[in-house]
C-alpha cells in the first residue's frame, strides 16, 4: 500500500542536494553567466522565496530546504515550486529575512561553481558553492578559493539573511 503521508523533505519531489561552500579570497575565472538573486527566508519556516533576474527576465520560485542533519547545511532535501509574478508578490508580503546577491557561474576543471557576491549588510562577502555527489569529492585546486565553510551553519543563506548589520567582519573572523 502506498503511504501518502510525507514529512517535509520526503517524497518524489524532494531532491537531495550536496554542496561544498568556500569563501572567495581571490579573483575567480571569467563567468559564463550572471544573474541577480533576491532571497526571502520566510520567518518561522524552512521556506525560501526567490526571485532571479537576468537582463529584464525574471523567474520566481518557492523552495523548501530540509536538512538531513539539522546542524549541518551541507546536505539538504530541496523541493521547488515555480510561481507566477502575482503569486510571488502575494507571498512576498509575509515576514522574512532578505538577502540579495549577484551570482555568476564558472567552470573549473569540470566543476561548476556558483559565485555569490552579496549586497546590503553583507557587501564584501563572496562565497563559492559547487554541487557534488560526495562531500569527500576531490575538487580542483583553485587559488581564489579560501576557507571551506561547507559545514559552518553561519554561512547558510538563512543565517546570512538574519546576520545583524555590522557583524560581517566578526563572521569572517570566526568570532560570531
Amino acid at each position: 500500500m502506498d503511504d501518502w503521508r510525507r514529512a517535509p523533505g520526503e517524497g518524489r519531489y524532494a531532491q537531495r542536494e550536496l554542496e561544498r561552500r568556500f569563501l572567495v579570497t581571490g579573483k575567480p575565472p571569467v563567468a559564463e553567466s550572471r544573474r541577480l538573486v533576491e532571497d526571502r527566508y520566510l520567518d518561522g519556516t524552512t521556506l525560501r522565496l526567490r526571485r532571479v533576474t537576468v537582463s529584464d527576465e525574471r523567474v520566481w520560485k518557492l523552495t523548501q530546504k530540509v536538512r538531513a542533519d539539522a546542524k549541518d547545511p551541507a546536505s539538504v532535501a530541496i523541493t521547488n515550486i515555480y510561481l507566477t509574478g502575482d503569486e510571488y508578490a502575494l507571498l512576498a508580503q509575509l515576514p522574512a529575512s532578505v538577502l540579495t546577491k549577484r551570482r555568476s557561474i564558472c567552470v573549473v576543471d569540470g566543476a561548476r561553481f556558483a559565485i555569490d557576491e552579496f549586497d546590503g549588510h553583507l557587501a564584501g562577502l563572496r562565497l563559492a558553492e559547487v554541487e557534488i555527489d560526495d562531500l569527500e569529492h576531490e575538487l580542483p585546486q583553485s587559488p581564489w578559493l579560501g576557507r571551506d565553510v561547507t559545514h559552518d551553519d553561519c554561512f547558510s543563506g538563512g543565517r546570512l539573511a538574519r546576520l545583524p548589520s555590522g557583524h560581517l567582519d566578526q563572521l569572517l573572523a570566526g568570532t560570531t
